[in-house]
């Protein structure tokens, strides 16, 4: 078996670095995947519309929003055909390899960037080396990158390996908008799955150690309330008006004050808050675009149910509506043991390894999750494997970059995991 050297590894990272696009927009990405995959001795590639199930895509951009980033797709070279498959934002892909009896073993690595500006300081290794984004207000602040080049590297080196079985490789979009985990899961091309591995690189773990189980996944919920009211002028009217602002604060302030759950962890947040207009002008719109997280399912169904109570009433109580919408949500979810032992030996003996943690809580939420319950729930396994790298900059900042010799680590361990769970069916 012969594994992708390093040098082309690092190489296709830092092209996918330069053109990060977030949520619903990964065009070129998708095009720049499958033309790897169309390289390589593959038996079925699917893109786009076949991979997600209709209907279940959420906090899709507006057309326009689309279309800019489509555009840009072109302009850098992206495939057309494939593009034309990615019209509407129905972007992502699944690559399958078959050979012979065995079981299915699935890989998900996520595609996607964030919308926020990269560093230019020289300290910066992209930008010193010439790979920082191209892309104004998007960028690669979370492994991404990495991620799509290891699923790439793994399906390149088991299909030149002693595999026997079917190997699923999915290229998921939007998972930080948490919209790209659940129709792809609902697609039904995993329901045959028998293991299925998930992955993720840093998570505060240095170059040389490996995750084998993450655990402690919050579940979320994401959500918009869009307040409404009544205009009116502030000094010379004011009782005419409906104050929108008012409701949201009022909102605000009350969700901070939801009760914690006994049964365990619990979350709120208003992230982002505005309204108004002018400071004589009595506010008629005001918005909150906030999330709730428990530790379990259940108890993120509870902080939901407390904060569309609160954001209500608020309205209500300032005689104004509001237009709750969910903007991502995402289940709790666990790693299987007998998925967690293999990733664990396997590592033990991968040159690069040298810390081992069987288990460590994520801390945070991630749409993997509904790929994962959908696994298990019929009958398969499922794990979460974190490939540690040194950044210098934490996840989501500007100056966040990886450890390219964790591309290495992270394509040998999940590679020999696909090759041990095909012949030892755990």
């Amino acid at each position: 078996m012969s594994q992708p050297s390093r040098e082309r590894l690092v190489a296709l990272r830092r092209e996918f670095h330069r053109k990060p696009e977030p949520a619903w927009r990964e065009f070129w990405t998708t095009a720049r995947i499958v033309d790897e995959l169309e390289s390589m001795d593959v038996d079925e590639i699917l893109v786009g519309p076949e991979v997600l199930a209709d209907g279940e895509r959420i906090a899709v951009p507006d057309d326009e929003e689309l279309q800019r980033w489509f555009r840009q797709a072109e302009e850098a070279g992206a495939n057309p055909d494939t593009l034309e498959r990615l019209r509407g934002g129905y972007t992502g892909a699944m690559a399958t390899l078959e050979r012979g009896d065995g079981p299915t073993v699935a890989l998900r690595v996520d595609i996607d960037g964030l919308p926020r500006e990269e560093s230019t300081d020289d300290a910066h290794v992209p930008a010193r080396e010439g790979f920082r984004s191209e892309h104004d207000g998007a960028m690669h602040a979370c492994g991404h990158d990495a991620h799509a080049t290891i699923g790439l590297g793994v399906l390149e080196a088991v299909a030149d390996s002693d595999f026997a079985g079917t190997l699923k490789v999915c290229f998921q979009p939007a998972e930080e908008s948490i919209g790209g985990g659940k129709p792809m899961a609902e697609s039904g091309l995993l329901d045959d799955v028998d293991y299925l591995l998930a992955v993720h690189i840093g998570l505060d773990h240095p170059t040389g150690e490996v995750v084998a189980g993450v655990e402690g996944f919050l579940a979320v919920h994401q959500f918009r309330a869009a307040f409404s009211g009544e205009s009116a002028h502030a000094g010379g009217r004011p009782a005419d008006g409906r104050n929108a602002v008012q409701a949201m604060a009022a909102a605000v302030q009350n969700l901070y004050a939801i009760p914690r759950h006994e049964d365990g962890v619990t979350r709120v947040n208003a992230g982002k808050v505005g309204g108004g207009s002018a400071t004589n002008v009595i506010p008629e719109e005001a918005h909150i675009e906030g999330e709730v997280r428990g530790e379990t399912t259940e108890l993120m169904a509870y902080m939901r149910e407390r904060a569309e109570s609160v954001i209500e009433g608020a309205a209500t109580m300032h005689d104004c509506e509001v237009e709750l919408t969910p903007d991502g949500e995402a289940p709790g979810g666990e790693s299987d043991d007998a998925i967690v032992d293999v990733v664990e030996t396997v590592a033990g003996r991968t040159a690069g390894v040298d810390s081992i943690l069987r288990n460590d809580d994520l801390g945070g939420s991630e749409d993997a999750t509904f790929l994962m319950n959908r696994v298990q729930d019929r009958g398969g396994k499922a794990a979460y494997v974190g490939v540690g790298t040194d950044h210098p900059g934490g996840h989501h900042t500007a100056t966040f970059d990886v450890d390219e010799d964790s591309l290495v680590v992270g394509v040998d361990v999940l590679t020999e995991t696909v090759l041990a769970l095909a012949r030892d069916r755990p």
